[in-house]
């Protein structure tokens, strides 16, 4: 586990960001590939929209963890709000910010959304998975302890370990990385059957979100509870998860209707 690549000077080049930057780039490239195959011409667009993408996704992952989860701290720190070393990247935040900017770009260049969404969602949860290596190299988005021998030993300079210093750590990061790359397959497969124009998409919501709410029980960063049942990501999974199952199934159900007779 290395936090730190090399310096110029005393500037630090942290894998954190290197890594950041590599599943966004390897994620367009990806939704490049995607798009190709799919013939409509919407290749042309990605690198743009990779980058569009990318900014908001950073800036609302950033964003999302500092007013949902860590306001209490950065609201006396404001000049440490862009300081995502420290740890601090909700996934969620940065999804939810990608995917607006994405479709106001589609809409500035009239491109079909929907359909964009439902072609693009493998690559967006490639990225995420790419993202938690990112994590897993800096020491954030750790595990609670194991209370056993088994679990990850993080180093002194991460704040996994100024947290719980040397206790072994559920690998929860490393985990939801591995199941994000089961649902990258999982989509996949799922663009090769006749389905609905945004059940594609749908079912990436709803698979990320049953991910995310399961692990998030060995979560070790964020433990308060929201009514004191779930935590914040849970509350969250668990709606976007309720919506987008909804949504799967109206849509399924719409697009039987509208199908000639055999």
């Amino acid at each position: 586990m290395h936090q730190y690549l090399f310096h110029i000077g005393n500037f630090p080049i942290r894998t954190y960001g290197l890594v950041l930057c590599l599943s966004i780039i390897l994620a367009t490239g990806v939704g490049c590939f995607l798009a190709k195959a799919d013939r409509k011409g919407y290749e042309k667009h990605l690198p743009d929209l990779g980058i569009c993408c990318g900014i908001a996704g950073l800036l609302g992952a950033r964003l999302w963890d500092v007013f949902f989860f860590d306001w209490e701290y950065y609201h006396d720190h404001l000049t440490e709000l862009l300081n995502v070393w420290q740890g601090g990247m909700a996934i969620q935040g940065g999804v939810v910010a990608g995917v607006l900017a994405g479709i106001l770009y589609c809409r500035k260049h009239k491109l079909d959304t929907i359909h964009l969404m439902d072609v693009l969602a493998p690559a967006i949860v490639l990225g995420q998975s790419l993202g938690r290596c990112a994590n897993l190299l800096n020491g954030d988005a750790f595990g609670a302890p194991t209370g056993t021998s088994f679990g990850i030993l993080y180093p002194a300079t991460t704040l996994a370990h100024r947290v719980y210093g040397e206790q072994p750590l559920w690998p929860a990061e490393v985990w939801e990385g591995q199941l994000d790359l089961v649902i990258f397959a999982l989509l996949l497969m799922f663009r090769t059957t006749r389905h609905a124009k945004g059940q594609c998409f749908a079912l990436y919501a709803m698979l990320y979100s049953l991910v995310r709410f399961g692990l998030e029980f060995l979560r070790g960063d964020y433990t308060e509870k929201v009514l004191s049942l779930f935590t914040s990501a849970q509350t969250t999974s668990l709606l976007v998860f309720i919506a987008a199952g909804a949504c799967f199934i109206i849509l399924g159900v719409r697009s039987k209707k509208k199908r000639p007779a055999a």
